[in-house]
């Protein structure tokens, strides 16, 4: 039964924050968020006593959740969320928020993830990353997501007769892209040569395939059309999300995430088509994800997939100009930032205010995460559509 969804009226996005990431940083998560608030209150004006919404998400700001956030950051807001959905978090953030604004139970709601990276943080972190993991993965000698993304690179090829240089394609076009944003860590230009020279991670996922871990923090605000006016802050509305957990857990490889199960909802809710789509700004953590998005976001069909990526131009100045701000693929994985840097830079394009380059005439940003890979699949997917105003 498809359930009809409430529009989101009376609510707008604006005031993109990106701090400049680190490959490693020897400051915790908690110094990424409070520069991020920084840079929000430098941007809006608003103070601690202003927030009264904040939703928080990180990796490596343990033990702290946002309650204790709230007392680092001298916050003390009435409305509270904590998102533990890693490169998922940034649209469900935006859409707890969205609902809070809408229902009066907070004004200004904070977005923010933040995340450290140190020289030893990345295999710690994947010590005690779940249960699963855990139990049924590491006793065995298997960990991390590059091998588990290897299984499933690995079925995407044969089933579709994708090749490799099909992925390098959508990472060269993410290169070019991230060539115009001072903030990327990777800006060298890539070559397909170089790309399918890469040494093997996992394989078939080599060098390029993978993200670099990092540390960042990013934020947005959700609030009202009438603060955001009255503070100057130009803004987006929300034509239309959805969200999914364990989707499709009977299938042996993942083939498909949870877009595919209510990505039919989405576009009526917003009442507009992919055709309508001046950028999409896709989770990125490998290539393949990319490429399953394509399908499920409803781009093209299955059995059309790979001659789609042959034929389309992601570049900025393309026909669907793909995470242009270099994605985590060449930008930087910014551990649960990476999970808010598709809004964030989604919604620079719309407001005309990107890192780099400009998408021509952009108003519509179609925006998506994809987050908590488990022993053998991610299980947290979501994606929104937002328009400038």
């Amino acid at each position: 039964m498809r359930l009809r969804c409430t529009p989101y009226d009376g609510v707008v996005v604006c005031s993109p924050v990106t701090v400049p990431y680190q490959r490693f940083s020897p400051q915790p998560a908690h110094w990424w968020a409070g520069e991020a608030l920084r840079l929000l209150a430098r941007a809006t004006g608003f103070g601690p006593a202003d927030i009264d919404g904040f939703c928080f998400s990180s990796f490596s700001a343990g033990p702290d959740t946002a309650v204790g956030m709230t007392q680092h950051m001298g916050l003390s807001p009435r409305w509270l969320d904590h998102i533990p959905t890693g490169g998922a978090s940034g649209v469900m953030a935006l859409r707890r928020a969205a609902r809070a604004v809408q229902c009066g139970d907070a004004e200004i709601v904070v977005c923010l993830a933040a995340d450290a990276n140190q020289i030893d943080s990345f295999r710690k972190g994947l010590s005690a990353f779940s249960r699963f993991s855990q139990d049924a993965v590491y006793p065995y000698g298997f960990g991390g997501p590059n091998a588990t993304f290897a299984l499933i690179t690995d079925a995407w090829m044969r089933e579709t007769g994708g090749e490799r240089a099909d992925f390098g394609k959508l990472c060269l076009a993410q290169r070019a892209n991230a060539a115009s944003n001072p903030l990327a860590l990777m800006r060298d230009p890539l070559t397909m040569q170089t790309y399918l020279a890469a040494r093997a991670i996992a394989d078939p996922v080599h060098l390029f395939d993978c993200v670099m871990p990092c540390a960042g923090a990013e934020a947005f605000i959700v609030t009202t059309p009438e603060i955001a006016e009255a503070r100057g802050l130009a803004g987006a509305g929300i034509l239309g999300t959805i969200e999914r957990h364990n989707a499709y857990h009977q299938d042996p490889v993942q083939r498909r995430g949870g877009w595919a199960m209510d990505i039919d909802d989405l576009w009526s809710m917003a009442g507009i088509g992919p055709d309508a789509v001046d950028c999409l700004q896709a989770y990125d953590d490998y290539p393949v994800i990319v490429a399953m998005q394509l399908v499920d976001l409803g781009f093209c069909p299955e059995q059309d997939v790979v001659d789609f990526i042959r034929r389309t131009d992601f570049t900025i100045g393309g026909d669907l100009p793909l995470n242009t701000n270099g994605g985590q693929l060449s930008a930087g994985q910014a551990g649960a930032a990476g999970g808010f840097q598709n809004v964030t830079e989604g919604l620079r394009q719309i407001l005309h205010c990107p890192l780099g380059a400009q998408v021509p005439d952009a108003r519509i940003a179609a925006i998506s995460g994809f987050g908590l890979v488990n022993y053998d699949r991610g299980v947290c997917t979501a994606a929104a559509l937002l328009k400038a105003l």
